[in-house]
């Protein structure tokens, strides 16, 4: 497969649904965005269908239309067939698949056959693909996407005939056969026009690729690939899940269960696409949609009252957000040890930005095993803040020997953001010291419509978890410092302020020590004197004012 042309492909398609639903006058709203994304899904879960069933019977993929082949194999045959799908494969009958719908578009009420067949898949597939939510509510797969089109039936109908024109011409059943993370190639492009003013604000679901593979090559290195298996893997703060494909390719799909809540519809039904594609279908249950800090719901099984814990966890949570409404709730008993440095204060303004990022840290902190890994985003301002629940949290971190090191992004590395980024990795089991790495002087600045946006290659990449996992000191770059050293500086984990000061000397003889100093005394003396004639036009302008 070549990426490039396929994502242009994908690109195209995205293209041609938005210009069917600007023409029935549902451009850039919410309406929009879930046709597109659920007919994303049901394009998705009809090709894994097809995959699955031409991997189990080779001889359907060699025949002009594997439908007819399918259906004209003895009934015996067929449910044998069925019984060899893998369990995370999509429960669809023939006449659910495009290609059968396809072909009966000129029926009338077209739409509503539609929605009928996005309903009965739904239900068919609510044990299996299904989002819950944190009150125990399942988010089913479908809504009757024809609905959200105001008009008469034929309207209606028209609509649906001009989507499936965009579906039917292109195949997702090869990325099944690989490791691909769709959406962290392709979801800046989807949502690219609901960051404007009316669209609604998506940008926090999405991470960087880059960020996203320092992350997974930090937290899993590569000589451990193939050695971990059975373990857990959480995002409080999921998004669409980049960060969690790229921690499940590093470990294996087969060796891990994915974890995850995000307080956004949006974000679950992305994450759920993510897991259809990544051969992580098994973890579609994990995922939950509700407000992680206020009401988290992954507990521990044997101790429902205490917060699970995980083997790993990864996070890009937000950084700022107004929870005022809740923020009370969380003072209760219940969240004290959670909570253990404080919960930010309700600002008289400004309550857009009261620091949440600060609860998803000590949330991380609480969710994280003993000899459990974590990688967290935070601005890089929390790695040397003076105060408050900042520094209690590093204290923390310090003082039971969490912390594995830092890594400060370049600016920008976010186009939707001109926060400068750090990431923090903890790990639970022991360290001597602490490698702190200064990656802002690395990258492209690339302009990306009016953002500017800073582009690592491959090989800045490899260079910051290379340097990381070999806990090394290259000048002006990287440290490793001990937890002793970091508390005499007040907890900072800011890489620069603990490489070497270097002072250089100049050779010089008596002559030329006296010609500098004599220069210096003229530069001098010229600028006592421009200072003296500021002085005396300043009293002099000052002398001339007189009232009005």
């Amino acid at each position: 497969m070549n990426p490039p042309s396929y994502q242009q492909q994908t690109r195209d398609l995205i293209d041609g649904l938005k210009a069917v639903c600007a023409s029935a006058g549902l451009g850039n709203d919410g309406n929009e965005y879930k046709i597109i994304v659920q007919t994303f899904l049901y394009k998705l879960l009809c090709d894994k269908f097809a995959f699955e069933m031409k991997r189990a019977c080779p001889a359907l993929a060699s025949v002009d239309d594997w439908i007819i082949g399918w259906q004209a194999l003895p009934e015996d045959a067929q449910q044998d067939l069925r019984d060899a799908l893998p369990p995370e494969t999509p429960l669809l009958t023939a006449d659910q698949l495009i290609a059968s719908l396809f072909n009966r578009q000129a029926e009338p009420g077209f739409a509503k056959l539609f929605d009928d067949t996005l309903i009965a898949i739904a239900v068919a597939n609510n044990d299996i693909f299904a989002v819950q939510t944190d009150d125990k509510e399942r988010v089913p797969l479908f809504d009757r996407l024809s609905e959200y089109v105001t008009g008469s039936a034929d309207k209606r109908d028209g609509f649906v005939r001009a989507m499936f024109n965009k579906l039917v011409d292109i195949s997702f059943e090869r990325l099944f056969e690989q490791k691909y993370d769709f959406y962290a190639a392709l979801f800046e492009y989807l949502i690219k026009d609901y960051n404007k003013d009316n669209g609604g604000k998506y940008a926090e679901y999405y991470t960087p690729h880059a960020v996203a593979t320092i992350m997974a090559d930090i937290l899993v290195p590569q000589d451990q690939r193939g050695t971990v298996k059975d373990v857990t893997c959480y995002d409080p703060a999921s998004g669409s899940g980049t960060l969690l494909m790229a921690l499940a390719h590093a470990i294996g799909e087969g060796r891990c269960s994915i974890f995850s809540q995000d307080i956004s519809q949006k974000s679950s039904s992305l994450l759920r696409l993510n897991l259809v594609l990544n051969k992580l279908v098994h973890s579609i249950p994990n995922i939950t949609q509700g407000n992680t800090i206020l009401r988290p719901v992954h507990r521990d099984p044997v101790s429902p009252s205490k917060l699970r814990q995980f083997d790993y966890i990864v996070s890009n949570p937000p950084f700022k957000m107004d929870f005022s409404d809740f923020r009370d709730d969380l003072e209760s008993d219940a969240n004290a040890t959670r909570f253990f440095a404080g919960i930010p204060r309700v600002p008289a303004k400004a309550k857009d930005k009261m620091a949440i990022y600060l609860l998803f840290i000590q949330h991380i902190i609480a969710s994280l095993k003993s000899g459990g890994k974590a990688a967290v985003v935070v601005p890089t301002g929390f790695i040397t803040a003076a105060s408050g629940i900042e520094l209690r949290i590093r204290k923390k971190l310090v003082d039971e020997q969490m912390i594995a090191g830092v890594v400060s992004m370049p600016s920008n590395i976010f186009a939707t953001t001109g926060t400068n980024v750090s990431i923090l990795f903890l790990d639970r089991s022991a360290h001597d010291a602490v490698v702190l790495i200064d990656a802002s002087a690395l990258g492209e600045k690339v302009k990306e419509g009016k953002n500017q946006k800073t582009l690592l290659s491959h090989a800045e990449e490899q260079r910051i978890v290379a340097t990381f996992n070999a806990r090394e000191a290259v000048e002006d770059f990287s440290v490793a410092v001990g937890y002793d050293e970091i508390a005499a500086k007040n907890w900072s984990l800011s890489a620069g302020q603990y490489f070497e000061v270097k002072i250089e000397y100049d050779d010089l003889t008596p002559e030329q020590f006296a010609a500098k100093v004599a220069a210096y005394q003229v530069n001098l003396a010229g600028m006592f004197e421009q200072s003296r004639e500021l002085e005396n036009q300043i009293a002099g302008a000052i002398g001339g004012l007189r009232h009005a």
